[in-house]
């Protein structure tokens, strides 16, 4: 490419909103989404928040309500929750560029798959977002911790690479997204338990009892990796087989070991807790669902995630901001601590 790449992002939630955002500063940007969050993208722009002071507000931004806006697009990047993935191929399929290349920045194991599947003949790659982004208002987003972008290491994806770094994104691009997307998904695993605490981020990893809940959840997703022959990244100072260890801890000894770790704003939640709110479907299934569907495959079971799913199951049908706050001792004893 000879020019900044155009970018279509395909299902502009928090996520989608923060990638497009940053992007515009460089180059062209459609963001496809609901139609009332993109009517107030175009009325008020769009308010990108940050750790510290960081503040950003964006109007170079096209809108779109169906995937007619992903025309002519070099990259499309796909941001819907993995439920919607196969739908969000198949009604990308017939507005694809045929040189277009495709990022899918989801959570789970199994997106990048379901999309080159749908999308045959074209250019699909596989990206990861570490950090916790949560809508702020109508027209803003606020990114509540740090970490680099990581997409899959090929030639296709440099342009969209040099775009990202140019416009201040952090991104690393790796050779071995498969052990990426494995270890992101443990660190996901806690997603559900910030949800269901009803606490910000740095408050509810800070207590012990809850880091229980999780160091137990990722006991067993590191045993069902094992039989898998899954051998997650190491993506920070500690390895993936020491975390559940670590996160056992005394809280004091915890936040010293962990404090690079812990550089969350006091504003940061899970983006589950943000689904609760808003009374929209989790992705539970996609997280503690993929750890139960891979254990039962190789003759294991994973008692702490299947009760963290349906804990979540019942904070759905509770409706919008009405599910009760578990204490850590009270959810720890949910799963069996």
């Amino acid at each position: 490419m000879n020019q900044e790449p155009r970018i279509a992002v395909f299902g502009a939630g928090s996520i989608g909103c923060h990638l497009g955002g940053m992007l515009a500063a460089v180059t062209e940007v459609t963001l496809i989404g609901r139609p009332a969050a993109m009517a107030a993208v175009e009325r008020d722009g769009l308010t990108l928040t940050g750790p510290g002071d960081a503040r950003r507000r964006v109007r170079e931004l096209t809108t779109a309500t169906d995937a007619a806006g992903a025309e002519g697009a070099d990259y499309v990047l796909v941001t819907v929750k993995s439920a919607d993935t196969r739908a969000a191929a198949r009604e990308l399929a017939e507005h694809l560029a045929p040189d277009a290349v495709v990022i899918s920045f989801q959570n789970g194991l199994h997106n990048p798959e379901v999309l080159r599947a749908e999308l045959p003949g074209h250019r699909v790659l596989a990206g990861m977002v570490p950090y916790n982004v949560v809508r702020s208002g109508t027209a803003a987003v606020h990114q509540g911790s740090g970490g680099a972008l990581m997409v899959e290491d090929a030639p296709a994806a440099r342009p969209f690479a040099a775009a990202a770094r140019a416009c201040g994104l952090n991104l690393t691009l790796r050779p071995d997204m498969p052990a990426v997307q494995a270890a992101k998904l443990l660190m996901n695993l806690n997603n559900a338990v910030n949800a269901l605490s009803g606490l910000p981020l740095r408050e509810q990893l800070g207590a012990r009892a809850y880091r229980a809940c999780l160091a137990r959840c990722q006991r067993e997703a590191l045993a069902t990796f094992r039989a898998a022959d899954i051998a997650p990244a190491r993506l920070g100072p500690v390895p993936p087989r020491w975390t559940p260890r670590v996160l056992g801890l005394p809280d004091a000894l915890f936040r010293r070991l962990a404090a690079a770790g812990l550089r969350i704003d006091a504003r940061a939640r899970s983006s589950m807790w943000e689904d609760l709110q808003r009374g929209r479907p989790t992705e539970i299934d996609s997280l503690q669902g993929e750890v139960i569907a891979l254990a039962g495959q190789h003759g294991l079971s994973a008692p702490a995630n299947a009760r963290l799913v349906a804990l979540v199951r019942e904070a759905e049908r509770a409706g919008p901001g009405r599910a009760r706050p578990w204490s850590g001792p009270e959810l720890l004893a949910e799963l069996g601590g």
